[in-house]
């Protein structure tokens, strides 16, 4: 597969670089203590910790649309601001030896939930990578999930600086600064998403990542 290069993530002008790809609140959020075939029946994933953002409900809505080999697997969770401080820096270190696909969930200041689905563990890299199994999703409060377009393959690209997720004609369906403290989400080619959150660009409250595997 083909993957696009650009050599920061404000450049619109981008070239073609090949880049190996990795292998493939207020109620209970966790299930961790429930045996794993009640949690399948209700559509269901264990969790290893509680979330902070996503209710029961809302992890229900979400499964389905993860692809199938994951489905099963349990959801850990390698990174949450309430624990582990701002820092994309740091959110890169706790998946520095991790190959496994991840979900990234944002609850901004106005409460609005949304995220994104990446194939792969969230790295630094020059390049975007990931695959057609990406998908960006919110909840509005009923869940949107927006998958790949196929028009192009502009997946997720990181620097120390910023991360991208989704783009086309300059414009990134989501992205991150480096504080992860502010953030923006516009419709993009790779998702034709609408805007993540009412804010195009938006303050973040909390944030997690899960590995699942």
């Amino acid at each position: 597969m083909l993957y696009f290069c650009q050599p920061n993530l404000g450049d619109e002008t981008l070239s073609l670089e090949p880049e190996e790809e990795a292998d493939g609140l207020d109620s209970v959020r966790t299930n961790a203590d429930v045996p794993s075939q009640i949690a399948e029946e209700l559509n269901e994933p264990i969790l290893n910790a509680q979330s902070s953002i996503l209710h029961t409900e809302e992890i229900q809505q979400l499964t389905p649309h993860l692809p199938l080999r994951v489905t099963a697997y349990p959801w850990n969770l390698v990174y949450c601001t309430a624990r582990d401080g701002f820092s994309l820096k740091t959110m890169y270190r706790s998946m520095s030896n991790l190959a496994s696909p991840v979900l990234l969930v944002i609850r901004d200041t106005d409460g609005q939930i949304f995220g994104a689905f990446s194939s792969t563990a969230i790295h630094v890299s020059s390049c975007f990578y990931g695959n057609g199994e990406t998908f960006l999703f919110s909840f509005t409060p009923q869940l949107k999930v927006f998958k790949w377009t196929g028009k192009n393959t502009f997946f997720m690209k990181g620097d120390a600086d910023s991360l991208a997720i989704g783009g086309g004609s300059g414009k990134f369906g989501l992205w991150l600064d480096g504080d992860l403290n502010h953030g923006g989400s516009h419709p993009c080619e790779t998702f034709n998403n609408e805007a993540l959150s009412p804010k195009e660009e938006f303050l973040i409250r909390d944030l997690e990542v899960w590995t699942l595997s």
